[in-house]
């Protein structure tokens, strides 16, 4: 059985709105699987009383749900005759209510009313419409977190377009093979940010940018910076006029979000969002799941592209405030590493939900930084991570550096669902390095080789009815065939996510990593998290990757080491590391060969990309270099073969 590090109390869980929806639909709110059953089982009869029980607001319809027989996933159809705007259901507050803060590395802070809030995006919805935006017409931002970069993303919901966005750490390609296939009417663009303590002018990236896209019709810059374009350049000061804030409601399977897959083998892909599917998952999963309440504060750290950032902003819906941070999580000083701001965030703003990824934790923890300790947290009721599997020990350090009276939810979803199929609860206990429990609404299971559902064994990560927010198609030539391929050409009419995983008799799951890089030494299929996870728990390690190098018809595990400073790769921690993967995993995770390098390859998404180093290893090309933050780290590599092993 799991380990429980933490449980809701009896008050928590009884005052939650899981708990509540639960009674209203007939359910026991303690028999979380006869619920979880009737939301896909009648999905039609689930999301219809999602709808009102969250007050959404729109024309809903008279249907819910349409099958397709033929088609069951593909086809199906959520609310068809239902018309609603996402940025209507954000910004339904009134009044003098702060619901937008916006805080920075350099401890800068501003915040927005309710209707500041709404007069913002009523003038910059009425510069869209000046500049021809209609509905379905692309709206693209190059910014970072900040205030203006939220108001153009619900502006262009507003006027019923659809918003689109890089960070401006890309580069000039990335955002052109990103923003570029999808030829944006309006480019709103920020030239001077600043990061790590370093300000910086992309004007220059911008221009070329900016003179790469075909249809567009006006640049709007933000603040300082001469950026040059063929369309006309305007002034975010000046781009619109003041009015009264106007929704175009559009159908509730139109277009309200583009956002793109990570790239590394080929251009990203497009994926198309539909509104309503947006906006009804991000609804369950903040009000339900996440115990998101009216008058909360909620904080992820992430860039403007990154899919976390789209449902951070959703709880604006939940009457939540929605708090924003521009810059480095951690700051580099004269006298060593400042891990300080997010939580600083947390005490100046009473947080209530702090979002992170696992590899942050990590470094907070090889730092010796304990967030309870350094600030407030009191107010923290919710911590959540995503991104990559939590190791089981960083639970531990979680309860111990920040404080024990913490719910804590690893979820796991994607870009391409815009959610999640695994996630936390207020009504479920936190189990040592497991995922809580299924999402509602959600037919998640794992089946192994047969194709037959599993229980306790890794298996592929499955989806095996429709939900709402199943992508529209991808965009560009081809979209719904490539969509299809890419989810349904393994299993027809079966979501097949690309993750390995286990679900556990309690309810909750594990993921071992991503199926295409999953490592199979002698024919058996291991994840790459199992052993991330034993070697996050060597201090002296930095980063690591791993991967499979091909020989004599099999694969052999091979393990990268990126030492932290002043560190070195010995015989000595390679013989440790091999005996704790022996001990915690098995035989079969011991690597064959160990290597010391100076960086590890990431994904401008902050992805590992396995793929690619074994295709360097291997003597093969890695397609578009253009997505990796860091292409050149690949060079070593190539060149693994002629040094010797640990």
């Amino acid at each position: 059985m799991t380990q429980v590090v933490w449980t809701p109390g009896a008050a928590m869980a009884e005052q939650s709105a899981l708990a509540k929806f639960s009674r209203e639909a007939g359910f026991d709110p303690a028999d979380y699987d006869s619920l979880h059953r009737w939301s896909i089982s009648d999905p039609g009869a689930f999301w219809s009383r999602l709808w009102d029980f969250a007050g959404v607001i729109g024309e809903k319809g008279e249907t819910a749900f349409v099958p397709d027989p033929a088609h069951w996933m593909t086809g199906a159809l959520f609310f068809p005759d239902a018309k609603i705007n996402l940025a209507e259901n954000l910004l339904k507050r009134t009044g003098d209510a702060i619901v937008l803060v916006e805080g920075d590395e350099a401890g800068g802070r501003r915040e927005m009313t309710a209707d500041q809030l709404r007069a913002e995006t009523a003038r910059v919805a009425n510069g869209l419409r000046a500049a021809g935006v209609e509905p379905g017409d692309r709206v693209a931002a190059v910014m970072p977190n900040r205030i203006e970069c939220l108001v153009t993303l619900l502006a262009t919901a507003a006027v019923g377009g659809v918003w689109t966005s890089c960070s401006p750490d890309f580069g000039g390609a990335a955002i052109s093979d990103r923003i570029g296939q999808v030829r944006p009417k309006v480019l709103f663009v920020e030239p001077r940010v600043r990061y790590g303590g370093k300000a910086q002018d992309i004007s220059e990236r911008l221009t070329d940018v900016a003179g790469r896209m075909d249809g567009l019709s006006q640049v709007v810059v933000i603040g300082d910076g001469a950026v040059e374009a063929p369309a006309p350049v305007v002034s975010y000061a000046g781009f619109g006029e003041e009015g009264p804030l106007e929704f175009t409601r559009v159908g509730f399977n139109d277009p309200v979000y583009i956002l793109y897959t990570s790239g590394t083998t080929g251009k990203p892909k497009a994926i198309v969002h539909r509104t309503g599917g947006v906006l009804l998952q991000h609804l369950k999963e903040h009000m339900l799941h996440g115990d998101v309440r009216p008058g909360d504060k909620l904080m992820w750290y992430s860039n403007s592209a990154w899919m976390m950032y789209h449902w951070m902003v959703s709880a604006l819906a939940c009457e939540a405030t929605v708090v924003l941070y521009d810059g480095a999580p951690i700051l580099k000083r004269a006298d060593g590493f400042d891990c300080g701001p997010l939580w600083r965030m947390v005490e100046a703003e009473k947080l209530t939900h702090l979002g992170i990824s696992p590899k942050y934790l990590a470094t907070l923890a090889e730092k010796g930084f304990a967030p309870g300790k350094a600030a407030d947290v009191t107010s923290l009721r919710w911590l959540l991570s995503a991104g990559s599997p939590v190791a089981p020990h960083q639970y531990d350090w979680m309860y111990e550096a920040i404080k024990p009276d913490l719910g804590f939810a690893s979820i796991s979803g994607g870009t391409e669902i815009l959610g999640c199929f695994l996630i936390g609860s207020p009504l479920h206990p936190v189990r040592r390095g497991m995922l809580t429990t299924r999402a509602l609404g959600l037919a998640v299971n794992v089946l192994d080789e047969r194709g037959a559902p599993v229980v306790g064994r890794a298996g592929e990560l499955v989806c095996t009815e429709p939900f709402p927010s199943m992508p529209l198609t991808f965009w560009g030539k081809d979209g719904d065939e490539r969509y299809h391929q890419t989810y349904f050409g393994d299993r027809a009419e079966i979501w097949t996510h690309g993750d390995r995983a286990t679900l556990n008799a309690d309810g909750s799951a594990v993921i071992h990593g991503r199926s295409d890089f999953t490592l199979n030494p002698g024919g058996i299929r291991i994840g790459t998290a199992d052993i991330y996870n034993v070697c996050e728990r060597f201090s002296d390690i930095e980063d690591c990757i791993t991967f499979g190098r091909p020989i004599d018809n099999d694969e052999e595990i091979v393990l990268c080491l990126k030492m932290g400073e002043g560190r070195q790769a010995t015989s000595e921690l390679a013989t440790e590391i091999r005996a704790m993967l022996r001990k915690e995993c098995s035989p079969r995770h011991v690597p064959a060969a160990i290597y010391a390098v100076t960086d590890i390859p990431y994904t401008i998404n902050g992805k590992r990309v396995e793929g690619a180093c074994k295709a360097m290893i291997s003597g093969l090309e890695v397609k578009n270099k253009a997505s990796l933050a860091n292409p050149d780290s690949l060079n070593e590599y190539a060149r693994l073969g002629e040094g010797a092993a640990l």
